[in-house]
């Protein structure tokens, strides 16, 4: 009989457990469109958030570390309300593209 996989480790964003499937995605922490190549595990809702709120030059330039996506405020608030979720919880408004912000 063999061995089921190892656990996967918590969510590095919002910190809930991870289950393996189809809520699970790997998120570039530099954008592959620049040359990323390290991914970490996140809850697929995690990933569509960053992506829902972050453009892909402001992932290079400046939210390119877990820290840095976990200060950001609109994630932070985001944190916030996950962590109350189960672990499989997807939410499908998430999952938009990246706001284009005007430059003021």
């Amino acid at each position: 009989m063999p061995l089921p996989p190892p656990p996967l480790p918590p969510c590095p964003l919002c910190g809930r457990p991870l289950v393996a499937g189809a809520s699970v995605n790997e998120h570039h922490l530099v954008p592959r469109t620049y040359g990323g190549r390290d991914t970490v595990t996140l809850h697929r809702i995690c990933h569509s958030k960053i992506h829902s709120v972050l453009t892909e030059q402001e992932l290079r330039d400046h939210y390119h570390t877990i820290e840095s996506l976990r200060a950001q405020p609109e994630l932070a608030s985001f944190i916030r309300w996950v962590a109350r979720k189960p672990p499989e919880f997807t939410d499908g408004h998430h999952g938009g593209p990246a706001k284009r912000r005007k430059k003021r």
